[in-house]
């Protein structure tokens, strides 16, 4: 029997605050489980095949810097490996990005792995035959294509694969597994040359990792979203570009990740350290190219157990300003333990960088948007990875590779410095993982 003055086809109001209590409990349990978000078979399936991505990745890039600086004995030529991959990046990624806004992702991401496993293959034929150093140059060329169409893609499809709620703890996620690959591919890639003497088979490797990640991919089911397409022109491209001069907490994260990892980077001139300084051979070449992501997924997988950082701003600078520290004394380091460490050190302080502004970027983005700023992220990464390539080769050919390295400490933490003062909000940016969308200028919770 109906309650009188209230008819039954009415929602019960106490009921329905109960339910919303309710769902507010188990999204904060969710919150607060840091295995939360694997718990979603696509996302799963998409967290595996980054694994292999990087594994990959990272064997031939061992491989890569070990043949040609055998073959040439040039510093020279280990900064143009980086150049040849960042000029696709650099003229590819916005178009890449704005196609990440108009076709299926999904499918952007397969285009992108085909295109890498064609140039892994290439190198596999080119290093068995002792082929030309231009076609191999050529052949990493490809690849650097293969990564512009694949980066915007596979940043902006993570918020198709869960809810916006765990985007924070799915970006810690992502980070910790591709830098348990970017432990292993090294490690296994400096193994296979010693073992071998040879990196061919580190090519054919790379090849089996890409048809794995395209098996993993083909299945995984995206989220459709009703997304507003914009008429295609530059104006339209160029929107992603506006989006991040315009919201001042990404633009600085970027800025200091691009220019802490852009001038202190020794990735490049490990292959110098490992042969002519540290003395340590392809195995020891190895297990430095690995100690960066060790200390990396320490980190991601301390920071994946604990609440979101409060305080992300001061982490972010405190973080930047040790790595500027530990590279230093890398490039000092005559020790190979020593140097192990301290690039071990280079790599926790990095994550930090890397969790607070990968979490930041996809928060504070709304989703029409996602494909061209995940673009502009693209190049600024690819900018301090193989641009940083470049410029390490082309001053440790000018002023010796140990020179290179203490300056692009030094320069670092200079960058600290600049960025603090140019962006000081920075210094007061709480927990980034409750920042919401907006159109332009963000303003985030500045909760201490």
């Amino acid at each position: 029997m109906a309650t009188p003055g209230r008819s039954s086809s009415q929602p019960d109001p106490a009921g329905t605050e109960q339910d919303r209590s309710a769902d507010e409990l188990l999204q904060a349990l969710e919150l607060h489980d840091p295995y939360a978000v694997l718990r979603l078979p696509d996302y799963r399936r998409f967290l595996i095949s980054g694994w292999f991505s990087i594994v990959g990745i990272q064997v031939q890039g061992v491989a890569v810097g070990w043949e040609l600086y055998e073959r040439t004995n040039s510093a020279t030529i280990l900064g143009l490996v980086g150049l040849v991959q960042f000029f696709p990046l650099l003229v590819l990624a916005l178009p890449a990005g704005h196609a990440a806004e108009r076709v299926p992702r999904k499918q952007q991401l397969l285009v992108g792995q085909c295109l890498l496993g064609v140039a892994s293959l290439c190198l596999a034929l080119l290093s068995r035959s002792s082929g030309p150093v231009p076609l191999m140059l050529g052949a990493l060329l490809v690849a650097g294509i293969g990564q512009a169409i694949n980066r915007p893609a596979r940043w902006a499809i993570l918020p198709d694969l869960v809810p916006t709620r765990l985007l924070s703890r799915a970006v810690t996620w992502n980070s910790s597994v591709w830098q348990i690959g970017s432990v292993l591919g090294p490690t296994l890639g400096g193994l296979i040359v010693a073992l071998t003497r040879s990196a061919t088979f580190c090519y054919w490797l790379d090849v089996l990792c890409v048809l794995t990640v395209v098996i993993l991919i083909v299945p995984i089911r995206v989220g459709t979203r009703h997304r507003d397409f914009e008429p295609l022109s530059w104006s339209s491209v160029l929107a992603g570009i506006r989006f991040v001069r315009g919201s001042e907490l990404i633009l600085a994260t970027i800025t200091l990740d691009l220019f802490a990892v852009l001038l202190g980077g020794a990735t490049a001139l490990l292959p110098i350290f490992a042969r002519d300084i540290l003395q340590v051979g392809p195995t020891g070449l190895g297990w430095l190219r690995a100690a960066p992501s060790i200390g990396a997924c320490g980190m991601a997988l301390f920071l994946a157990h604990r609440p979101p950082l409060r305080r992300a701003g001061p982490a972010l600078l405190g973080a930047v300003t040790g790595f500027g520290v530990t590279t230093i004394i890398f490039g000092l380091s005559r020790d190979p333990r020593l140097s192990f460490v301290m690039l071990l050190l280079t790599g926790a302080f990095d994550n930090v960088s890397v969790v607070v502004r990968a979490t930041l970027v996809q928060v504070l983005t709304p989703d029409s948007m996602r494909g061209r700023v995940s673009a502009v992220n693209a190049i600024f990464i690819g900018s301090s990875d193989e641009l940083g390539g470049f410029e390490s080769g082309l001053t440790a050919r000018l002023f010796g590779p140990v020179v290179s390295v203490v300056g692009g400490g030094v320069g670092t933490i200079l960058i600290v410095l600049i960025v603090a003062l140019l962006w000081p909000q920075i210094c007061r940016l709480g927990a980034s993982s409750r920042c919401g969308p907006a159109p332009g200028r963000v303003l985030p919770d500045l909760r201490p």
